[in-house]
């Protein structure tokens, strides 16, 4: 019983973290609006064109349905209308010379299909107007002046929801856990992101933001503190060559608002960690954001990640995604503190660790020389 207990405990706290956190790990923000005014509801509207893209499928097509339906039934009680002042319904007995508006609208559901191949612009051919009736002509005008702009209207819409950038960001993704651990006789947090798509993303720019809790000198308690992270690659941190997966790292220095937390206290703070990625799709053009975030219980102290690219022997660059979030321990100081100012602790393991995906392979390319 003690071991359920503890299960429904920990299965509980998991939830808790889940819901304060402000970004989830598939980069959805968790935050709520309350007490807005009502006349600002208005200028959602007025851009109505940015409510229509963003707003779900289901809304989309819900509406998509009711545009088309509801404009064929208000036409086609139109054309009703129309045949019942000049007399062409059945009902009414119309002489056999009798001219009629619209030839073989006869009642209100042969007016209802009459509208929709007009609007649809069908012509089955058993139903056409007559020049004898100029207000039909002018509703036959009118319906298809409206009836093309539904189209064009309804048709944008669902381009521009399957074209969003944030499709695009699905292909990008992070690992599950980021890592502290020495790199470059630094001690550094470090995550891993990977581009599932052969397409680059041009101009891409990795960066963080550490939310917090922290109270001001003055006693003021503020919330959502943030704090700028800088991560980069051994290139750079600016227009990263995003062709296969890359391991960002943010140095602990005596900068970072990690410098005082140790191994001991690290599940014990209370932040969120932000990773944003900024980029333009090669194939589209489009500008997309990716998003993250790592709570404390998502760092592991003193582990390194796996390596994931090897080379086959066609010469071929091999990524093995298996290996993308497995880690493995390394010798780490116990604080960043003592990685910096205590002798030895800084000393790390030279032994490596083998990538079982590696191939054993010769290479004969000739030297590259340069002759003057």
């Amino acid at each position: 019983m003690s071991s359920i207990n503890q299960r429904i405990q920990d299965y509980l706290a998991e939830r808790r973290r889940r819901r304060t956190r402000l970004v989830t790990k598939d980069g959805r923000c968790n935050i709520e609006y309350g007490n807005i005014k009502y006349s600002t509801h208005f200028a959602f509207l007025a851009d109505f064109w940015t409510t229509f893209v963003e707003i779900r499928w289901r809304f989309v097509l819900i509406f998509f349905s009711a545009s088309f339906t509801m404009s064929w039934f208000i036409f086609g009680l139109l054309w009703y209308w129309i045949a019942r002042n000049n007399g062409d319904l059945t009902w009414q007995n119309p002489s056999e010379d009798h001219s009629p508006c619209v030839n073989n609208v006869v009642g209100l559901t042969t007016a209802f299909l009459y509208s929709i191949e007009t609007q649809m612009t069908i012509g089955y051919g058993g139903r056409a107007i007559t020049p004898f009736c100029p207000g039909a002509v002018a509703v036959l005008i009118i319906q298809s002046l409206l009836g093309a702009i539904i189209n064009c209207f309804m048709c944008g819409v669902i381009l521009a929801k399957i074209s969003l950038p944030k499709k695009r960001a699905k292909t990008i993704t992070f690992s599950e856990m980021a890592v502290i651990c020495p790199r470059n006789n630094s001690l550094c947090l470090s995550i891993r992101v990977a581009n599932l798509r052969k397409t680059l993303m041009i101009g891409s720019q990795i960066y963080g933001k550490l939310l917090r809790t922290t109270t001001t000198p003055d006693g003021e308690t503020i919330i959502m503190d943030q704090v700028n992270i800088d991560f980069m690659v051994d290139a750079g941190k600016d227009n990263l060559f995003f062709v296969c997966p890359l391991t960002l790292y943010h140095v602990i220095d005596k900068s970072s608002p990690f410098f005082e937390i140790a191994v001991d206290t690290l599940h014990n703070q209370d932040f969120e960690l932000v990773v944003f990625l900024d980029g333009t799709a090669e194939s589209t053009s489009s500008s997309c954001q990716v998003r993250t975030s790592f709570i404390p219980q998502e760092i592991m102290w003193g582990f390194n990640f796996m390596p994931i690219i090897s080379r086959s022997k066609e010469g071929k660059y091999r990524v093995d995604f298996s290996n993308f979030s497995k880690v493995v321990p390394v010798a780490t100081a116990h604080c960043a503190y003592c990685y910096h100012n205590i002798k030895g602790n800084h000393l790390l393991s030279m032994d490596g660790h083998e990538n079982l995906g590696f191939e054993v392979i010769e290479i004969n390319d000739p030297p590259n020389v340069t002759k003057m």
